[in-house]
């Protein structure tokens, strides 16, 4: 196959990168919006015919929640309008879709882990928009997997993992909160369950369906921050904080673990524990 990766300087798309050069079967076409941007729909039906691509991996995103509450444009520009483009020429050339979604598409009030059959309910700015592009998909593409993931992190970008390593570095305390709970995802991982799909993609039907992916396990922020500071045996104290004491100017969801076994039983694929995924970061990248 003729692979098209979107967003490949960003945090997924970069262990997309790292993984998929040493595939054989497949040639993948790494692109960003110096490359490709994918604002224009005439530049990405060029490419994809031009490249004979076969399928297209959107990585990119806008993905500052916070400062999507005062950019909206760009935000539903690059997280709805650009995937409306994706989906409609991937159609028009019959070209599979795999498009990256969040856990903010869920207002975060629950206490049992977010199937792909429950109710959105984004409270802000990112998550509306981000729940746009997944409409899009379901409109108008033709064969598409729409996979949400949280937390995620990697060597790669910003993300909470090097802000802790650098924070814990720097001071002998820190607060972080307690009360919001998800599960932590390593990007390297969620690139490699999506190469596994990728494998399987001659097997599945038409149509857009909806997965959930995200490391194994539980915690919240806090108790992510100290599995940091242990790992990377940091003399730096966790203190738990509430969320009402560190006003963001966008609610976090205080719920959002996502269930799994949907893309676990369809793909025959098996998810690290968060900690697992943690430690093999912190011991094997030199980056980190």
């Amino acid at each position: 196959m003729n692979i098209l990766i979107t967003g490949c300087n960003g945090q997924l798309g970069r262990e997309m990168q790292a993984l998929s050069r040493a595939m054989e079967a497949h040639t993948c076409f790494y692109t960003d919006v110096d490359e490709l941007d994918i604002c224009k729909l005439d530049l990405i039906e060029n490419f994809v015919q031009n490249k004979q691509i076969n399928c297209i991996v959107n990585c990119a995103a806008y993905t500052s929640v916070d400062k999507a509450e005062t950019d909206l444009a760009k935000a539903y520009l690059l997280n709805e309008f650009a995937v409306e483009n994706l989906a409609k020429v991937a159609a028009k050339y019959n070209a599979y879709l795999i498009h990256i979604s969040t856990d903010y598409v869920f207002s975060g009030e629950g206490f049992l882990p977010w199937t792909e059959e429950n109710k959105t309910c984004p409270v802000g700015v990112y998550g509306k928009s981000k729940l746009a592009g997944e409409d899009a998909v379901r409109k108008y593409a033709n064969k598409a997997i729409i996979i949400r993931t949280s937390w995620l992190y990697s060597a790669f970008g910003n993300n909470f993992v090097k802000t802790m390593l650098r924070l814990g570095k720097e001071k002998t305390e820190l607060s972080v909160v307690f009360d919001q709970v998800g599960t932590p995802t390593y990007a390297k991982d969620l690139a490699r369950t999506i190469l596994c799909i990728i494998g399987q993609l001659q097997a599945h039907s038409k149509g857009v369906e909806l997965y959930h992916y995200s490391n194994e396990g539980v915690c919240s922020w806090y108790d992510f921050a100290n599995e940091i500071m242990k790992l990377a045996k940091l003399n730096c104290k966790v203190k738990p904080i509430e969320s009402k004491d560190y006003p963001t100017p966008t609610k976090r969801p205080a719920y959002s673990v996502l269930n799994k076994n949907k893309i676990k039983r369809t793909f025959n694929i098996s998810i690290p524990h968060w900690t697992e995924s943690l430690q093999m970061l912190l011991q094997t990248d030199p980056l980190i």
